[in-house]
C-alpha cells in the first residue's frame, strides 16, 4: 500500500467496500463504529471526503444519518458539493422509464430477481437467483439498446443497471477535485466492483492511489482484501493524521 500522506482526498464507494455486501440492498445497515470512521476521516481530511456509490442520494443520507457528506450517487448521475449544493445530471427521464418497463416486468415474473427503481437509473439484482444471470443480462442489454444511446448497461456484483449514458464515478471525482476542499490534494480511491473501474482510471491519470477491494481483474493500483481491510487501514490513516 502506498505510503500514508496528510493530503489526501477520499473517495470511498460504500457496499463491498466500507460496508460487507448484504442479499437484498436494504438490508445494508451502517453501524456506529463505522459511522465515526467516516465521520472523523471526513474531519481530519478537511472536509475532503466524498462517498461514490450506485445508491441513489437520499438512500445514502438515510444510511450514514446523521452525516451530511459530499456525495456521487447513481454513478454520478447525482451529486452533492462540499457546499451542500446538488447537481443532477440531465437525462431523458420518460425514455429510461419507458425503457425500464420490460426489465420491471422481468423481475415480477421471476422469484428472486429484485428491481430497484433509483429514479436516474434502474437496477436488476439477481444475487437471490444466480441461475437467471444470463437472462438479467439480455434483457438490461436490450432496454439499453432501445434507447438509442441514451443510455447505457453497468455490470455490477449480481447486478446489471440501466443508467443514463457518460455518467460515472470517474466523472463524479474529477468534478469533485476541480473544487475546494478537494483540489489540490492527492485523490484516494476505494472500490470493490466494476462499476468502480472508471474511477480508478481517473485517479491514476491524476496520480492518485487507486485502491481495488476484493479479488477479480483492475486498473487500481493496489490491492486490499475486503471490507474489514479497507476500515483497518482508513483507520491507520486516522491514527496518523486525525
Amino acid at each position: 500500500m502506498p505510503p500514508l500522506r496528510a493530503d489526501w482526498a477520499f473517495f470511498l464507494d460504500i457496499d463491498g467496500t466500507l460496508l460487507d455486501i448484504e442479499q437484498r440492498p436494504e438490508a445494508v445497515r451502517v453501524e456506529p463504529r463505522e459511522l465515526e470512521l467516516v465521520s472523523a476521516l471526513h474531519r481530519a481530511a478537511g472536509g475532503a471526503l466524498a462517498l461514490a456509490s450506485g445508491r441513489p442520494l437520499a438512500g445514502i443520507d438515510v444510511l450514514f444519518h446523521p452525516l451530511k457528506l459530499p456525495i456521487a450517487g447513481q454513478h454520478g448521475a447525482e451529486r452533492r458539493d462540499a457546499r451542500g449544493e446538488r447537481h443532477r445530471h440531465r437525462f431523458p427521464v420518460k425514455l429510461l422509464q419507458r425503457a425500464a418497463n420490460p426489465v420491471r416486468q422481468f423481475a415480477a415474473a421471476n422469484q428472486g430477481l429484485i428491481f430497484e427503481d433509483k429514479g436516474a437509473s434502474v437496477a436488476l439484482h439477481y444475487r437471490l437467483a444466480p441461475q437467471l444471470a444470463a437472462a438479467a443480462e439480455a434483457v438490461v442489454r436490450e432496454a439499453a439498446q432501445s434507447a438509442g444511446g441514451a443510455l447505457q448497461m453497468q455490470p455490477g456484483k449480481m447486478v446489471f443497471e440501466l443508467k443514463p449514458a457518460g455518467c460515472d464515478k470517474g466523472s463524479a471525482i474529477e468534478e469533485f477535485m476541480r473544487d475546494a476542499p478537494f483540489a489540490g490534494r492527492t485523490p484516494v480511491f476505494l472500490g470493490d466492483d466494476v462499476t468502480d473501474e472508471h474511477g480508478f482510471r481517473v485517479v491514476n491519470r491524476l496520480n492518485g492511489h487507486s485502491v481495488k477491494i476484493g479479488g477479480g481483474p483492475t486498473a487500481a493500483r493496489w490491492r486490499l482484501a475486503g471490507p474489514e481491510q479497507a476500515r483497518a487501514w482508513l483507520g491507520e490513516w486516522l491514527k496518523t493524521y486525525g
